[in-house]
């Protein structure tokens, strides 16, 4: 099983019921548990539109007999389920999912850069990241 670490984040709607609704159906997925999970706490957004209502941020650590891609439509698919739109790039959003790291590999496609490419330029990814390391 590989172990991954991932970001989660909302700043639409109810942001607490938000992350526990994914958390819920990451869990849910086969072969896939999570693991730990980071305190939550709430950063201002970085980029994208001006005015946009503060983020509830976390991470967490799961394991997961799926590859790094399925797990990724998998995230996909559960950020849609949950009313995530795609809008601007860094908009607000009901629910966020970043893989942060799978395994100790080295992904580089384009959709899908492992470790995140801006793991460390953010405190609201690291903070609750090195909690849960």
């Amino acid at each position: 099983m590989a172990i991954c670490y991932l970001g989660i984040g909302s700043n639409l709607g109810d942001r607490q019921k938000n992350i526990r609704l994914a958390i819920k159906r990451l869990n849910n997925l086969k072969d896939t548990k999570v693991l730990k999970v980071s305190k939550i706490i709430e950063t201002k957004p970085v980029g994208g539109p001006s005015g946009q209502r503060k983020f509830l941020n976390a991470a967490l650590k799961i394991k997961t007999n799926l590859s790094a891609l399925k797990l990724l439509r998998k995230l996909k698919s559960i950020e849609r389920q949950l009313g995530r739109k795609q809008t601007v790039r860094f908009g607000p959003r009901t629910i966020d999912l970043d893989i942060l790291f799978y395994n100790n590999e080295v992904i580089s496609r384009r959709e899908l850069k492992v470790p995140h490419p801006r793991i460390f330029e953010r405190e609201f990814v690291v903070k609750p990241l090195m909690e849960i390391l």
